[in-house]
């Protein structure tokens, strides 16, 4: 019998191992899958009544001469009553399999397809002049990871390409945006649009953004630190009050230590914060006033590590 199906047809027929094995008398033939069902074990359906829900099996039941379908991940076999041949029927049997399983298949495509959303990308300026938010429509990272260098960047490929940009000094990645530190020799005017359209074409491609190493050290830095009762209180108001706010300049400020004797707090600042000309009074005007408000007696100042 001649092959009907064209490559990227789901199913091809096997009758019952061979297609020139279609012989008289065989009661089995066996219609091999290019594709798995993903079923989790075989089954065999002895009437219309067992394959309740299962639709391919039920409309192969409807043909009269089926007497039992087994289906597994990769084939369904077909045992027929004694009142005809296969030879009879084998096209009409290969062409409800393949029409069924290929309209499954176009569906499921089409609802995939639906469901997929554009991403898109706009660029935000920050206050720090030398840094510019490249933000998406899509999560890119669960956990913060800053690059200093292309170095840092290494099996993160997006992050790793940016870096081939001679502009390009520093990057941080957060939640859903990326900020661009830049090199002073150029202007933002003539270099953002450039930018946008890498980082959106680089998303489309499923490009690595964060190397795994990165984060897990930034995760596993703030695990097995102890903290005191007041270190804890000062995190959980950096959490709660500090980064939201601290996020939409694109940057992060990460609580580093509590030095108990003369009440000092140490923060790292990343992103546009880092080398921000406002940090300062940022840190001073509102992170350290709010400490103080909420923790009166406790805090003396807030200091930046890496300024």
């Amino acid at each position: 019998m001649r092959n009907r199906w064209r490559e990227e047809d789901y199913t091809t027929l096997i009758c019952p191992t061979k297609k020139s094995n279609c012989k008289k008398g065989n009661p089995i033939a066996v219609f091999k899958l290019n594709r798995a069902l993903e079923i989790d074990a075989s089954k065999k359906y002895n009437n219309i009544d067992e394959a309740e829900g299962v639709t391919i099996v039920q409309k192969l039941f409807y043909l009269p001469f089926v007497k039992s379908v087994t289906l597994n991940n990769l084939s369904i076999e077909i045992e027929r009553f004694n009142i005809l041949e296969w030879i009879d029927v084998i096209e009409e049997v290969e062409i409800q399999i393949e029409t069924h399983l290929n309209d499954v298949k176009r569906k499921i495509n089409s609802e995939s397809e639906q469901k997929k959303v554009p991403i898109s990308i706009y660029a935000e300026s920050t206050p720090n002049p030398s840094v510019m938010k490249f933000v998406a429509n899509k999560r890119l990272t669960d956990s913060s990871v800053e690059y200093k260098n292309i170095d840092q960047a290494k099996q993160a490929s997006l992050a790793l390409e940016l870096f081939n940009f001679s502009y390009v000094k520093e990057i941080f990645v957060s939640e859903n945006y990326i900020s661009i530190t830049k090199y002073d020799s150029e202007d933002w005017n003539n270099i953002v649009l450039e930018l946008r359209e890498f980082i959106l074409r680089a998303l489309e491609m499923n490009k690595v953004l964060t190397n795994n190493f990165n984060s897990k050290k930034n995760i596993s830095k703030k695990k097995k630190i102890p903290r005191s009762k007041i270190e804890k209180k000062i995190i959980s108001i950096l959490e709660e009050y500090v980064k939201p706010a601290v996020a939409s300049d694109g940057g992060d400020i990460i609580f580093d230590s509590y030095q108990k004797v003369n009440k000092n707090v140490n923060v790292i600042l990343q992103g546009a914060c880092s080398g921000c000309p406002s940090s300062t009074i940022t840190l001073k005007n509102g992170i350290e006033n709010i400490l103080k408000d909420m923790l009166p007696g406790e805090i003396n100042s807030v200091n930046a590590i890496n300024g």
